[in-house]
């Protein structure tokens, strides 16, 4: 049977998560016979789109909420990616004025769950839950919160894990650590306040005189709203923290765009990831799932995620807003070569289940799934 999905999230070249796994979910979606339609949210409405968008929905205009309705409305199944931030409102709340006018079936994919909501975020989740015939989160953890914080009917939270691009697509990867005198770490990602680079340069610092002295490299524009608000001000922090550390040899920033096949080039010739981020909520990665996707041992913060994704060995667990926490991971992993090549085992054999390809088919299936659920019986005399 096919499917047709009308999808409400971000979308490129909005540049932010959602709008780069909203892409992913669709390219890998999309085939001979099931097809996706993008109802894309922007601050203004812009000519150029990518064919599978139909509808813009300017935030805080009135009747957006109805327009986006209509277009969801047209397909088999809508699918909602929910972020407070994404849409017009107090804490996004005209979403709630989209599912109000819905009849087809309903999925939202919650990419934040948090553990201590204010009221009014508490109701918007709340009537998510009430109105979705399946709400998806994940990881265990989120759908936990979900069960235990707002009541959410068991049978109707499905865990599908952040999709991840096969890094076979893009370049070969590597199976054992590169021979060099200097191990590279890498942390990637748009660059703002809690991303936590500021402990791992101060790590840096703490392990001078270790031999061999890894090399540091940070990769990623500033997040355009933090750039829109902030300007550079958290980079300058990081650039001026490095100099006072008398790190310029160690820590380096590469803050161009990169497109997929450059970052993977990239992360593929890096020996470890480190993601010393400093939320302690986040139950949603897709730099842990691609770097984990990408066969690479990963030093984390313990954000949900992590703990849950590097559980089982693909990964160490470390302190947060802790350097010193970061910089014994990080000597324990490099002056243990076995380590470093247990985890990257582990990671390449979690890495199939992360594959956009399987992460779409279960999208697929729990489509028709609810499509199905909602079939009157037929009567037989």
């Amino acid at each position: 049977m096919t499917i047709s999905l009308g999808l409400l999230s971000t979308y490129p070249p909005t540049q932010c998560g959602i709008a780069t796994f909203t892409a992913s979910l669709v390219g890998a979606f999309t085939g001979p016979h099931d097809q996706a339609a993008v109802v894309s949210i922007v601050d203004a409405r812009t000519p150029r789109q990518p064919s599978e968008v139909v509808h813009q929905w300017v935030r805080g205009r009135h009747g957006g909420a109805l327009a986006a309705a209509a277009v969801l409305e047209s397909q088999q199944v809508a699918i909602i990616e929910h972020e407070f931030g994404i849409f017009g409102g107090d804490d996004g709340a005209d979403v709630l004025d989209v599912i109000a006018e819905l009849t087809v079936p309903l999925i939202t994919v919650m990419h934040t769950v948090l553990a201590k909501p204010s009221l009014n975020q508490r109701q918007i989740v709340s009537t998510l839950l009430r109105r979705s015939d399946r709400t998806v989160v994940m990881t265990r953890a989120a759908r936990e919160r979900l069960i235990d914080v707002y009541q959410a009917e068991p049978a109707r939270v499905v865990v599908i894990p952040h999709g991840a691009p096969d890094i076979r697509h893009f370049v070969r990867p590597r199976l054992t650590p590169m021979r060099r005198s200097r191990p590279v770490v890498l942390t990637w990602g748009l660059l703002g306040p809690g991303k936590g680079i500021e402990w791992a340069i101060e790590a840096m610092a703490l392990l001078k005189g270790t031999r061999p002295m890894p090399r540091y490299l940070v990769v990623g524009e500033t997040h355009p709203r933090v750039l829109a608000n902030d300007g550079e001000s958290y980079r300058d922090h990081l650039t001026s923290l490095v100099r006072r550390s008398r790190l310029e040899d160690v820590v380096s920033f590469d803050a161009r765009y990169h497109r997929t096949k450059e970052l993977f080039r990239i992360a593929n010739a890096a020996d470890l990831v480190l993601l010393p981020y400093d939320s302690a909520e986040q139950v949603t990665s897709g730099v842990l799932a691609e770097a984990v996707a990408l066969g690479k041992p990963v030093i984390s913060t313990g954000f949900p995620h992590a703990r849950e994704l590097l559980g089982s060995g693909a990964g160490l667990i470390v302190e947060r807003r802790d350097p010193a926490s970061i910089a014994d991971a990080l000597h324990q992993v490099i002056s243990e070569p076995r380590i470093m090549q247990r985890m990257a085992t582990e990671a390449r054999r979690l890495a199939p289940e992360l594959h956009w390809s399987s992460v779409a088919e279960r999208y697929r299936r729990l489509a028709l799934e609810v499509v199905e659920s909602q079939r009157p019986l037929e009567v037989t005399a």
